[in-house]
């Protein structure tokens, strides 16, 4: 089935959150039936083969393996899961890698918790995302670092909010390394969306969204989607946008379509 919309931005749905009744090549197949591209996280437990077949357009798929960005000996880990992840992103077709600001458990959890972050942590952050530029730069893939909430899913994280990941992009300042937006968790961390959209208009690779609360389908919550999308579209974007929320189905992609069609 095919949903009609009439949007001036990539419309994209992550298979880890939705049609979770079916297996997952199901899932990627239905979304792609539907119209929409496609986004996946650790692909590591996937069956790359079968995605491939498809014949879905993947936007974004997670970038490393382990690693982080302020460890030497994970900071490795980062830049060679990265590199093999790359591989996997050239077999799917898929432009972009996501990163987070520091490793995450199997449930969303950061592996090695920060309580804070100081001076000497910014700078190594910024040293290790200058060589993942340099990767991506060599392969022709964009790197996406992804903005995270600490107050409910992802507590401890570093560089958590999103005028921390702009503040490192903005600083590498490389057209292989870009924000990932998520809005879902710039609501819950900080507020005031339009206008971080306009401040970091320039440093978006992509945008992820879901409403707050509950992390389900625009539509369902306190986020006036349309209002934003109507924002986004004044600062001239016109890349992804990515439904990473919790829904039911057709019904949440048809909603999710709605809030960014006009």
């Amino acid at each position: 089935m095919s949903l009609q919309h009439d949007s001036p931005f990539q419309l994209a749905v992550c298979a880890e959150m939705v049609f979770l009744d079916l297996p997952f090549v199901e899932r990627v197949k239905r979304i792609h039936e539907a119209g929409f591209a496609v986004e996946i996280w650790d692909w590591t437990k996937k069956d790359i083969d079968a995605l491939a077949a498809t014949g879905a357009r993947f936007t974004s798929m997670t970038g490393y393996i382990s690693g982080n960005l302020l460890d030497d000996d994970q900071i490795e880990k980062l830049l060679e899961t990265a590199e093999i992840s790359i591989e996997i992103a050239q077999r799917l077709n898929c432009p972009c890698l996501n990163l987070h600001g520091t490793g995450l458990d199997g449930q969303g959890l950061p592996i090695a918790p920060l309580s804070e972050v100081t001076g000497a942590m910014w700078i190594k952050a910024y040293k290790t995302l200058c060589k993942i530029a340099e990767l991506g730069k060599r392969y022709q893939k964009v790197f996406l670092l992804e903005n995270l909430n600490t107050l409910v899913d992802h507590p401890g994280t570093p560089f958590a909010k999103a005028s921390d990941t702009l503040a490192l992009i903005s600083a590498v300042d490389s057209p292989w390394l870009k924000m990932n937006l998520d809005l879902y968790h710039a609501q819950i961390g900080e507020g005031n969306l339009i206008e971080i959209i306009r401040k970091s208009a320039p440093y978006i690779g992509e945008i992820q969204v879901a409403d707050v609360p509950g992390r389900r389908e625009p539509g369902t919550g306190e986020i006036n989607y349309p209002a934003v999308a109507k924002a986004l579209y004044e600062t001239g974007y016109r890349g992804v946008v990515g439904m990473e929320a919790w829904g039911e189905g057709d019904e949440a992609i048809e909603r999710f379509s709605k809030a960014f069609s006009f």
